[in-house]
Parts: structure tokens; sequence; C-alpha cells
């Protein structure tokens, strides 16, 4: 039991870490506002609001990560390694029960 609770927990985090790479703004699109807060890192480079995600973004997001893994299985099966294959297969089906048990509201 142990071990598919870390499956989980790895296949959680990793979305919750790819919806807060959503949620970030392109460094382009930073208001700048003198010579400290120009710079790319330093002071300032953090104090930017935060992009809002709609539930479709949210939902986009998850599904891209069930896609990745996916993908990921698929190529380390191709390559011979079908045990290492098991664990994206299984964060992928844990991010698909999640989508699942999930509404959608288009």
């Amino acid at each position: 039991m142990r071990a598919r609770d870390a499956v989980r927990v790895s296949a959680l985090r990793s979305a919750l870490a790819a919806l807060g790479n959503a949620e970030a703004v392109p460094v382009a699109e930073r208001p700048r506002a003198g010579a400290v807060e120009q710079a790319a890192l330093g002071v300032g480079a953090a104090d930017t609001a935060r992009r809002g995600l709609s539930e479709d973004d949210v939902r986009a997001v998850v599904e891209q990560e069930v896609a990745e893994r996916v993908e990921a299985a698929a190529h380390l099966r191709a390559a011979g390694r079908p045990e290492a294959a098991e664990r994206p297969e299984a964060e992928a089906d844990v991010l698909r029960t999640l989508l699942e048990s999930t509404p959608h509201h288009p």
C-alpha cells in the first residue's frame, strides 16, 4: 500500500507543480518599474501577480501531464524496459482517476 501511495503522491505533486508553472506570468509580460526591478533576477523578480487558471485550463494541464506519462511509458516499452514503464503508467492512471472524478463543465 505504501508503494501505491508513493505513486499517487508523485503524480499529484508533479501535477501541482505543472499547475504552478502554468500560473506563472511570462518574463516579457511582467511590469518593469526601475533599475533593479528591470533585472530578470533579483529584487522584484517574484513580485508579480500570478495568472488565474479556469477549470478548462486546469483540466488541460492535467490532461497534458497524463499524455506526457503515457508517452514516456511508450518510449520505455519501445526501448525494452517494460518494468520502468510501470511507474509513469501508474501515475497516468492516478491523474486519469482524478480527471474522471472531477465534474467537467464545458
